[in-house]
């Protein structure tokens, strides 16, 4: 039998039911969601990114087929995407991205038969690629990874035979890598993180078949870890998850659909001064994992993704104090 890719894009999904394997009863009433500009590339999923300003820039990724290589601007003020010059390293999925000081890494990721360690830098204001020191974790996908305080940090994720728990920093004006130590959780994959007052929070991800529950916090001023309360610290917490998405918005910390025995569409809000989550508004579209985030502080989008085989090219913006609307 011959199997074909389903490609179906959001003006096709408006008339469709929404798909939501999530097993989290939502019946909040705070948070709302807006259908943003439809993507102009191919619907994909495991992307690599990074936000610079009021643009979001995206690229690689795999449609169901075909490991891609193209490369995109998300103009944030206008809702809409420009392509931009193609990532020159292998096409793959599972990369990861960063932002420091006014210019993009991406790197890592699977090109379908192999991990990968090579690392690039993206310059917006001249639209080039540079190749940059591999990533010295070796190669691997599914990382963790973010930048802050002006350096890079890269750890966790895949190496093709072992699950990782390692950390490693980039110092960009010595383009070199150092590892830290200190990280006190387990091993894994396909983890999130999101920033808060410059504080990095990381939890989520899978290991040995089983979804994790720990939950950490990073200094970057002296690359310390604290250990903050378990994911699943409350009866009602549903948050453990892999394949999600997170990200901070005005001193709050989100973690949005993933992946648990299926697609989820699920919000989670986590407040850093009492270390406690609460669910609002679950994503007003198709359940997802794999999918990217772009957040500027004040404004925060969530695109792109798949569900199963269905692979997605919709975006949509949260506002998560206000009231839910089903009109809008």
């Amino acid at each position: 039998m011959i199997k074909k890719k389903i490609i179906i894009t959001a003006t096709a999904l408006s008339a469709l039911l929404f798909i939501n394997c999530s097993s989290d009863d939502d019946d909040s009433e705070r948070g709302n969601w807006q259908e943003r500009s439809v993507f102009d590339g191919v619907p994909r999923s495991n992307i690599a990114g990074f936000t610079i300003g009021d643009y979001g820039y995206m690229g690689t990724g795999y449609d169901g087929d075909d490991y891609l290589s193209d490369f995109w601007q998300y103009d944030i003020e206008g809702d809409y995407c420009v392509q931009k010059a193609d990532f020159p390293g292998v096409p793959r999925s599972s990369a990861k991205g960063f932002a420091i000081d006014g210019k993009g890494y991406v790197g890592t990721g699977f090109d379908g038969d192999n991990e990968l360690a090579d690392f690039w830098q993206y310059n917006p204001d001249s639209n080039t690629w540079i190749q940059k020191a591999d990533f010295a974790g070796g190669p691997r996908r599914a990382v963790v990874a973010f930048g802050t305080a002006g350096h890079g940090y890269v750890g966790t994720g895949y190496d093709g035979d072992n699950d990782k728990k390692d950390f490693w920093m980039y110092d960009p004006a010595l383009d070199n890598w150092e590892e830290l130590v200190g990280f006190g959780g387990d091993k894994r994959r396909d983890a999130t993180s999101f920033e808060i007052d410059g504080l990095i929070y990381l939890g989520t991800g899978v290991s040995n078949g089983q979804y994790l529950t720990d939950f950490w916090r990073f200094d970057p001023a002296d690359a310390s870890w604290t250990r903050l309360n378990d994911l699943n610290e409350e009866d009602d917490y549903s948050i453990v998850r892999s394949n999600a998405v997170g990200f901070g918005l005005n001193g709050l910390g989100y973690v949005v659909a993933g992946y648990n025995l299926g697609a989820l569409s699920s919000t989670w809000e986590y407040d850093p001064f009492t270390d406690e989550w609460e669910n609002i508004t679950a994503l007003e579209a198709t359940a997802r994992q794999d999918a990217i985030q772009f957040e500027t502080g004040s404004r925060a989008f969530v695109l792109l993704g798949r569900s199963n085989s269905l692979y997605l090219d919709d975006a949509y913006e949260i506002f998560p104090q206000e009231e839910y609307d089903d009109e809008d």
